[in-house]
């Protein structure tokens, strides 16, 4: 009797105990590019672990485009990595804008208690930010207030930052302001390069993202959020192509620092002159500088001389301010990056002059 009980006991709590797994929350990811890829694998992980009170409900991307030498239609990396990670192609969502209805309409459906961006590339209308229970949070590659905009890595590095970070912030309708839930910042060298450093800080984006979502999901994140001073703002505006390209008046270390911060696209581009003694010909090239250095002793004194010299390794330019920069690595039109002394042979004794 006493083990029929003890057995009947038993099987009675043990039912009881298994109470039914609460429903997880529907997280909507905004993302495009490559390092957007970063945020979208760290939020699947959390996703998947034995406590997480989220889920990724869909994706919200740019729609394919033509990319690689090939130039055929492909999705949108994040779209890519969603399709692989077998998120059925239904979610994945590719409005030209955030704002069409169409789309909206079927955001609305989801019913997502949160919408995270990273590197998205589109304009949030209010119509879309009302939707999401607890908002949307963007990770921004920079310590807001400073360098809000659509290129804050390329615009620190050219202003040759020695700090810089990332932010999880609320999104607004104006432009990266909304209110700062946390930051990490990091110091830079001046060797990296923006390609690099973008991964980076979405990288630690990611963490800060994973780390802060249970104050998120409960409300106490907009109590500690903190507002942003907009009289210190600064502002990373879109590169153009006709930026890259670099004029030798200005100092070597202002060139310097824009080749870091143009480094991937649209990189930075310079044109010589290649003279011929024996025949007097003039050829004029240009190259796309890929990696340099600010020369520490020069010898060159500002607007003396426009001749290239070669050393230990290195094109050294004359720059302005009687400084000097050395060229690493160079790329000529159509052709593989070589480094400075591949090119300097290849001019098998011919001289070479900055423009």
């Amino acid at each position: 009797m006493i083990l029929r009980r003890f057995i009947c006991y038993n099987a009675s709590s043990t039912v009881s105990s298994i109470a039914p797994s609460p429903k997880k929350k529907p997280l909507i990811f905004l993302g495009s590019p490559q390092v957007s890829v970063t945020v979208l694998e760290a939020l699947f992980d959390a996703s998947a672990s034995p406590n997480s009170s989220f889920k990724v409900a869909g994706i919200v991307t740019q729609p394919p485009s033509r990319r690689d030498r090939g130039r055929k239609v492909l999705p949108s990396p994040v779209a890519q990595y969603a399709l692989d990670k077998g998120l059925p192609s239904d979610l994945i969502f590719s409005p030209e804008k955030a704002g069409d209805e169409a789309f909206l309409s079927t955001l609305r459906d989801l019913q997502p208690e949160l919408c995270v961006t990273a590197a998205y590339g589109n304009i949030l209308p209010t119509k879309f930010l009302i939707i999401p229970v607890h908002g949307t949070v963007n990770i921004h590659p920079s310590l807001l207030p400073l360098y809000r905009g659509a290129a804050p890595v390329q615009r620190a590095l050219q202003d040759g930052v020695s700090e810089t970070g990332v932010s999880l912030a609320f999104t607004v309708r104006k432009l990266d302001a909304g209110p700062v839930i946390a930051s990490k910042s990091i110091q830079v060298d001046d060797i990296i390069k923006a390609p690099e450093l973008l991964s980076f800080l979405f990288s630690e984006g990611s963490k800060l993202l994973i780390r802060e979502l249970p104050s998120i999901f409960d409300g106490s994140a907009k109590s500690k959020a903190v507002p942003q001073d907009d009289s210190k703002a600064t502002l990373a505006p879109k590169l153009a192509q006709d930026e890259a390209w670099l004029s030798f008046d200005q100092e070597a270390f202002v060139l310097h620092n824009k080749v870091r911060a143009f480094a991937g696209w649209p990189g930075t581009r310079a044109k010589v002159v290649v003279l011929d003694d024996r025949s007097g010909q003039e050829n004029e090239l240009e190259l796309k500088i890929i990696t340099t250095r600010v020369c520490q002793a020069s010898e060159n004194r500002d607007g003396e001389q426009d001749n290239v010299t070669f050393k230990k390794g290195s094109l050294v330019f004359p720059c302005g301010g009687g400084t000097a920069l050395e060229v690493l690595e160079v790329q000529l039109p159509g052709k593989k990056a070589i480094n400075a002394a591949a090119f300097w042979n290849g001019l098998r004794g011919q001289k070479l002059k900055k423009l």
